[in-house]
């Protein structure tokens, strides 16, 4: 009886697709993250050289 459930369980995969889409979510979110953040440091660079240009633009006569 003992050995039937611990083979029954050991052969048991019905949790197998809900951690492999766990892991694929975990990989994309991480990789989103990443990619935001450096997308958001770009954006922020460009925005202040903008800034400076154009208060640089003022000050020329």
């Amino acid at each position: 009886m003992m050995k039937a459930l611990v083979i029954g369980f050991i052969r048991d995969e019905q949790g197998q697709d809900l951690v492999e889409y766990a892991l694929i979510v975990a990989a994309v979110g991480l990789a989103l993250i990443t990619t935001v953040n450096q997308l958001s440091q770009g954006i922020v660079s460009l925005y202040q050289s903008m800034t400076v240009d154009l208060s640089g633009i003022g000050a020329q006569q």
